[in-house]
């Protein structure tokens, strides 16, 4: 604010004096910018009177003191001006600094400390970091149009003001070859406990319903991020393809605590890690999800792998729910080698009930399960928000389906296995070295004929 004020100051100044464009006085020494300065500094204290030393180019100037004091002092107030304007930009210009990468492809980064800068630094920049951003209220971290092999580093903590609205996605990112990735110590942090309510996305304080939303991304690697605190669904990703996602800590379990406003549940509610959809060749590895809801829920899309994951608190890995939604089509998904502890389901397949889709070709192989409370392998085709209808409907076909070496324990008050499939919509199931146990409630299982497994 105070270089605004000197600004403002000696702007008459400035305006008074004859424009180099018009004035042969004012040119000539504009153009010998260097050695007029030096020489305005002698002239400018010695009496005005002085006609001896003069520059040659003084003779533009008809070699009259009164003209010579009267550029020099025009010289002086915008050389103050440029260093000042210089100054106060610098106050929020983004920061350059050494670093691998480019800016304008000049071998240096561009490290944003204000909200304000990023706009700038996207549209500069293809390595960039983001130190220490606190984002307003209403004002989404807009990386939808990062450049063609952009690198974007959080550092620090990444913070953002209420905003209560379901619309509002308080990050964004999209663009072709592009990098996400956390440096060390780093966090993002949603600011879930201003909204938890018990409620999620289906009713209550209005939400932003997607924390991180990663739109049409080709060719992206997103890895080493840790994210706490989201208000309702973590990561939404859709039309990716060729996305790997790898090394991520997703940590919600703040919201497993009841609140004021939850009546004695979780706080947080809908909280979904990971959410795929209308995306093809994505693969998810080596990532920690703590948190109220599905660790993965895969509505549509094609030839994804969810691997070496550790789930907990959850509803499981999960394919849906499919039916209803503007593509009901999921192909080639495998989940591997992931443990899930402490939550509702472990492997869990829902179509919506009076829908149409497609599910097919699905793997789950080498899960581990522990402390599983409802389901340890759940398949139903009566699936509603909020609960399943108990009458499963044919409108969504689930076929290819492979269990193979899924073990582990379901509390006493679980079900060990639950297949409700409708009169002839499932077909080719295979479960090899499955074996779950500890469930005190009764399997049921209407598909394969043979019923459930022993």
């Amino acid at each position: 604010m105070r270089s605004f004020l000197f600004l403002a100051t000696i702007a008459p100044l400035v305006i008074a004096c004859n424009s180099p464009k018009t004035d042969g006085c004012a040119s000539a020494f504009t153009a010998s910018s260097s050695d007029a300065a030096a020489f305005c500094a002698r002239y400018t204290t010695a009496p005005v009177t002085q006609t001896t030393d003069l520059p040659a180019y003084a003779k533009y100037c008809s070699m009259k003191p009164k003209k010579l004091s009267s550029v020099c002092s025009c010289l002086v107030v915008r050389t103050t001006l440029q260093t000042v304007a210089a100054n106060y930009s610098s106050t929020t210009a983004a920061k350059v600094t050494s670093a691998t990468g480019a800016a304008g492809g000049d071998g240096t980064a561009c490290t944003a400390t204000e909200y304000a800068q990023i706009t700038s630094v996207v549209k500069s920049c293809t390595n960039i970091v983001l130190d220490n951003i606190s984002a307003p209220a209403s004002s989404t971290i807009d990386l939808i149009a990062l450049q063609t092999g952009s690198t974007v580093t959080f550092s620090g903590t990444t913070s953002f003001d209420t905003t209560s609205n379901d619309n509002f996605d308080p990050i964004v990112i999209g663009g072709t070859d592009i990098t996400i990735t956390g440096a060390d110590g780093h966090v993002i942090d949603g600011n879930g406990a201003a909204y938890w309510d018990g409620k999620g996305s289906n009713d209550g304080v209005a939400k932003p319903d997607h924390f991180i939303v990663l739109k049409d991304i080709t060719n992206g690697h997103i890895s080493n991020l840790n994210v706490q605190n989201w208000p309702v669904h973590c990561f939404d990703i859709t039309g990716a393809d060729g996305l790997t996602i790898t090394g991520l800590t997703l940590d919600n379990s703040a919201g497993d605590a009841s609140n004021s406003a939850s009546d004695g549940k979780a706080a947080a509610h809908n909280s979904d890690g990971f959410d795929i959809s209308g995306s093809t060749n994505v693969v998810l590895a080596n990532t920690v999800v703590k948190n109220q809801d599905d660790c993965v829920a895969v509505t549509s899309g094609t030839n994804i792998t969810v691997t070496g994951m550790t789930c907990s608190g959850g509803h499981g890995l999960s394919i849906g729910s499919v039916g209803g939604k503007s593509d009901n089509s999921v192909s080639g998904i495998t989940f591997s080698d992931s443990t899930i502890t402490d939550s509702e389901n472990g492997c869990r397949i829902k179509s919506n009930a009076g829908k149409t889709g497609t599910i097919e070709n699905i793997v789950y192989q080498n899960i581990v399960l522990s402390g599983i409370t409802d389901y340890g392998i759940d398949v139903q085709q009566n699936y509603l928000n909020g609960g399943a209808t108990g009458d499963p409907t044919n409108g969504v076909t689930i076929s290819g389906v492979t269990f193979s070496n899924v073990t582990g324990t379901v509390t006493s008050y679980g079900t060990n296995y639950y297949v409700l499939c409708g009169s002839s919509s499932c077909s080719d199931f295979k479960f090899t070295n499955v074996a779950i146990t500890g469930g005190g409630t009764a399997s049921t299982c209407n598909f394969p004929s043979t019923g459930c497994l022993s």
